[in-house]
């Protein structure tokens, strides 16, 4: 794909969703014509953001590092309710924890706005499980109360497709099993059947990042030869003579890639045949774009610099990864770990019967620091380590007990 197609691709997010028309599966099994909302102008934008994803470092660095933050370091639970610790272990047939199926999850809002989860049991609720879908592969139905899934949308055919009811809806799958999924979509004001990407307005900064990153690959493919124009004075009678002229004064002059122009022009008194260099004077104005693209990006993902290793011109500070965590955990982290868990815990109510208000995800900061003020049950709790509150020696304050970090009371 042409960089101009891929600029042209990612920016392709249509103001209406329009319906695409094709004959899917419906939950009885029979095949009837179902339209569904086009998720993007020509209904490929997944496959685009997943494409900028895939081209671009920081940008992917930073997905992958919010999701690893949002799925945490493990889920906690009450050890009143044995089911809900089975469960945290193994969240489906595929041997899956919950921790992994939540993972899945936190990359495809970090990267798409939209993410899919497929609860799965029977009538009688003798079992519970969840399976993430890739949000790729996800089409709202025109009825709004169904996901079309196909595993090839550039070639869709009817025959491989499938439909699954959206919560709360359940629907029998033909297998014994009732299955249902849960649509996490962002908000977006003018989108109603899709959320939108949260770094929607740095998607030109990915692009920029991606671009200079393939301008120095350039650089070091033709070994920081200079580029420019080859002015060659030669008497040629046809078009084939004056290919082959040119063809090995590539062999002579350009290298391998080479980044030369060649111009073939008529012999006039003497040869005058001559290298005009092109000027890379703005070589650093490359490197500033590439330096605020960066910059603009990590903010339009509503992250941080640090928690993602991007470099600052100060230096590594782990006071600074700490401050800019604790930010990032109150204002991203916990607000997007209540959304994925919500409707989690209400699937869980429903199916098993079984209070999960005690079900939450456990939560550790990059490096080991913890404030002195906090208790030593706290700090257990933190580490996804059995505490008790009632302890009276882990009611003890952390200052009580290490002179770590006392160098910063005053």
């Amino acid at each position: 794909m042409s960089d101009r197609k891929f600029s042209t691709r990612i920016a392709s997010i249509a103001n209406r969703a329009e319906p695409l028309i094709g004959s899917v599966a419906v939950g009885d099994g029979k095949r009837e014509e179902c339209k569904v909302w086009s998720w993007g102008d020509d209904n490929m934008l997944p496959y685009a953001l997943s494409l900028l994803a895939r081209r671009s470092v920081a940008h992917r660095r930073i997905i992958n590092d919010k999701a690893d933050y949002i799925a945490g370091k493990g889920l906690l639970c009450s050890d009143k309710h044995p089911l809900l610790r089975q469960l945290i272990e193994c969240a489906n047939g595929s041997g899956e924890s919950l921790r992994e199926v939540i993972s899945q999850i936190a990359i495809d809002s970090a990267m798409f706005g939209n993410a899919f989860l497929e609860v799965v049991t029977d009538e009688s609720h003798s079992f519970l499980s969840f399976y993430h879908i890739d949000a790729s592969k996800c089409r709202i139905a025109q009825d709004s109360s169904h996901v079309v899934i196909s595993n090839d949308w550039q070639n869709f055919r009817p025959s491989e497709s499938a439909t699954l009811s959206l919560y709360p809806n359940f629907e029998s799958s033909g297998d014994g099993t009732i299955r249902t999924v849960i649509h996490y979509k962002s908000y977006e004001p003018m989108f109603s059947h899709y959320g939108v990407a949260p770094y929607i307005a740095g998607m030109d900064a990915a692009a920029i990042l991606y671009k200079t990153d393939r301008w120095n690959i350039s650089r070091i493919d033709n070994s920081f030869q200079l580029s420019g124009v080859m002015m060659l004075d030669s008497v040629v009678d046809n078009e084939a003579a004056a290919d082959r002229v040119v063809r090995l004064a590539e062999e002579k002059f350009a290298g391998n890639p080479g980044q030369v122009l060649f111009v073939l022009r008529d012999h006039n008194d003497g040869d005058n045949s001559r290298f005009i260099p092109i000027d890379t004077t703005s070589d650093g104005d490359w490197h500033r774009l590439h330096t605020q693209a960066e910059s603009d990006l990590v903010v339009a993902h509503s992250w941080f610099r640090s928690l993602s290793g991007l470099d600052y011109s100060t230096g590594f500070s782990a006071d600074r990864i700490l401050h800019e965590y604790e930010v990032a955990l109150n204002t991203v982290i916990i607000p997007e770990q209540a959304r994925i868990l919500e409707p989690i815990r209400r699937v869980v109510e429903l199916i098993l019967g079984v209070d999960a208000s005690s079900l939450d995800i456990i939560n550790q900061p990059p490096t080991r620091s913890k404030p002195l003020y906090m208790r030593v049950w706290e700090a257990r709790k933190a580490d996804g380590l059995t505490y008790d509150e009632n302890d009276p020696n882990q009611q003890l304050f952390l200052s009580q007990i290490t002179k770590y970090n006392l160098q910063n009371i005053g």
